[in-house]
């Protein structure tokens, strides 16, 4: 049996996806690279997860083993140096989660990833666990009022609801925010009303800073604030919130390739959505990842999360989680039609694009870029290339006006599809934009 998962080192193991004969194996390949042998074997490996500090030498390869610079090894601090990664859902893991994440950004540990197995196995805990009631007082620290708190969640309120063009120069204040609710949940007194509330907000500020590295590419950063507010959402029985975090974290698998991996996690977060509109997100983003993935073999399949996801929308009233009020018509239709696509039914998901991006808000400029890359790819599938420039520079003006790298990738990646087209009325001037 091995030991427990909550020691650095098992827990740094499990997020790379390690069995322990694949993690020692490591160690010896990192020992022979230097022409040198290690004795190292599962059960030095389990003396160490029980408390038995590792040679410098032994630390260097343990780095190497999980996929690190050595550089990050600090001998005299085992085992604080080891990038957690993923902590597991507990009684008292959500200021440990909000740890990992501030310290993960703050010194770009852009090297450590989470495997998809690991994700999906917190998402499953998550799942069948039952959090813990909060139902004491903290009696260490300062005392904590609700005048702070009310400031905190209003401020951070305000932060997410500025326009996409004005939130790419908040960063720092969110970071800020989260590092302050952080202090308060790890150090201050305060009653359980207050602590729900302390949870909730940081499980929402999380969630928008993970949005935030998402759309800049730091993908690392995104996916440990995700679930430092998963752990928090656990922490305040917010099972709405919880699913939306979880399907934040497949949104992102799909967008990295892994669908299997994303398709499990939206099983899992399906399991404890309630509300109508977060069921309806929740649901057409699993008949997106498995077209994507199997395409028409799971074609009932796709059908039936499709038809869950507009009933669902049809049932939701305006009482929603703040994570989709937003979910529209218009991203119904749009994704519905991103869907079709990978069913080959070209003419209806043509016909349900064009449509979401007419009915889609004014105030919603990244999402509307998103739809006009969509929009791109649709008339190149149709060999049209010329609305198809059209369509792309329109996005690319909109994604680089308002600051949103995650909309100019999108359009980067259809480049290659307008080479064959490099002489097309207005193909030229919009390659020649793209490489401004």
């Amino acid at each position: 049996m091995e030991a427990t998962p909550q020691h650095p080192l098992a827990v740094a193991r499990l997020a790379a996806g390690q069995t322990m004969d694949a993690f020692v194996s490591g160690i010896h390949d990192a020992a022979a690279r230097r022409g040198l042998r290690s004795g190292t074997d599962e059960a030095r490996v389990r003396k160490w997860q029980r408390g038995v500090t590792p040679s410098e030498e032994s630390q260097i390869y343990i780095a190497e083993a999980l996929g690190w610079s050595p550089d990050i090894v600090r001998a005299d601090d085992w085992p604080n140096w080891l990038p957690n990664g993923l902590i597991t859902l507990g009684p008292r893991s959500s200021v440990p989660a909000l740890r990992e994440a501030l310290r993960t950004a703050m010194e770009r540990r852009t090297f450590l990833t989470i495997s998809g197995a690991a994700v999906t196995a917190l998402a499953a805990d998550w799942a069948t666990g039952s959090p813990d009631a909060l139902t004491r007082t903290i009696n260490d620290g300062k005392p904590i009022g609700e005048d702070l708190v009310t400031y905190l969640e209003n401020s951070t309120t305000h932060l997410a609801d500025l326009p996409t063009e004005q939130r790419q120069h908040t960063p720092a204040l969110l970071d800020a925010h989260l590092a302050t609710v952080t202090d308060l949940l790890e150090h201050g007194r305060y009653t359980p009303g207050i602590a729900l509330r302390l949870h909730t907000l940081a499980a929402s500020l999380s969630q928008t800073i993970a949005w935030h590295r998402f759309d800049q590419g730091h993908h690392t950063h995104a996916s440990q604030h995700w679930i430092a507010g998963l752990h928090n959402a656990h922490a305040a029985s917010d099972h709405n919130l919880g699913a939306g975090l979880l399907g934040d974290l497949a949104y992102q698998a799909a967008w990295q390739g892994d669908h299997t991996t994303a398709a499990r996690i939206l099983e899992h977060a399906l399991t404890r959505a309630q509300n109508p509109a977060a069921r309806s997100l929740l649901q057409l983003r699993l008949a997106r990842t498995l077209a994507a993935r199997h395409g028409p073999s799971e074609r009932n399949a796709i059908l039936r999360a499709l038809a869950a996801a507009e009933q669902h929308l049809n049932d939701a009233s305006t009482d929603r989680p703040a994570w989709c009020a937003w979910m529209s018509e218009a991203d119904l239709a749009v994704d519905s039609g991103q869907t079709l696509l990978d069913l080959g039914d070209t003419r209806r998901a043509h016909q349900l694009i064009s449509e979401g991006e007419q009915m889609l808000p004014g105030a919603r400029d990244k999402t509307r870029g998103v739809f006009l890359t969509y929009r791109a790819a649709s008339y190149l599938d149709q060999k049209e290339p010329e609305p198809a420039a059209a369509a792309a520079a329109e996005a690319l003006l909109l994604a680089r006006r308002i600051g949103a790298p995650r909309c100019v990738k999108l359009v980067d990646d259809l480049l290659p599809r307008f080479q064959p087209y490099s002489h097309a009325s207005g193909v030229p001037e919009f390659l020649h934009l793209a490489a401004a």
